[in-house]
């Protein structure tokens, strides 16, 4: 069985439990990371030296980054759906992963996300906040263009690209920042939200996640 490490409110960890349901994968996760500590053991240290979570076990492979994880679930049980078929689409998906991870994710998540979660209200920095914000509008603009004319990232289906990109647009939407009207992009999060994969694993209520004053 695959054994996943990792709180579920982690954005990290929540790509690899979507991955999984998408792929109907049998599974059990284990609460580490965050208020559950345990990364701090030197058991955890064995399975990732960096004491982060994700981490995954299938049957005594460990692997750990989350992007990572997700390219081997898919690629081993999921090639020709989560993981496209040809090469070429492969490669595309493997772009929009790295494209969420170095673009998207550090203006997102540890910029705006951690400005309104982990800073409280009174030391928050808004010029940061609106130039962070400016940037992440152009990432979400590239991504609206991209989309122009396709349901998902690389075309009419959901792959490994969409979960990488796509785990990150619940907590854009649901932030309290001013967002443009991007069609493509609204459309394409609401074909998310309507998969019970994304609702289970993505959207999770992060509220509780906020320091006091936040």
């Amino acid at each position: 069985m695959l054994t996943i490490w990792g709180r579920k409110t982690s954005i990290n960890v929540q790509k690899v439990m979507w991955a999984t349901a998408e792929l109907g994968l049998a599974h059990e996760r284990l609460d580490a990371g965050g208020p559950f500590a345990k990364t701090d053991t030197p058991e955890f240290a064995q399975l990732n030296p960096n004491r982060l979570v994700p981490v995954i076990d299938d049957q005594g492979f460990v692997l750990w980054e989350s992007n990572a994880c997700t390219r081997y679930l898919a690629n081993t049980y999921g090639l020709g759906t989560l993981a496209p078929s040809s090469p070429e689409d492969r490669a595309r998906a493997d772009q929009w992963m790295d494209w969420s991870i170095t673009t998207l994710y550090p203006d997102l998540i540890p910029g705006l996300f951690v400005q309104f979660v982990r800073v409280t209200a009174a030391d928050r920095n808004m010029a940061a906040v609106a130039a962070m914000q400016q940037r992440v509008v152009s990432h979400m603009t590239l991504l609206d263009t991209h989309l122009a004319g396709r349901a998902y990232i690389i075309g009419d289906s959901l792959t490994m690209a969409d979960i990488a990109v796509g785990a990150l647009l619940y907590r854009y939407f649901t932030l309290p920042i001013e967002r443009p009207a991007l069609a493509n992009v609204e459309a394409y999060y609401q074909r998310l939200t309507s998969r019970k994969a994304y609702q289970d694993h993505v959207m999770i209520d992060w509220a509780n996640m906020k320091i006091p004053g936040a």
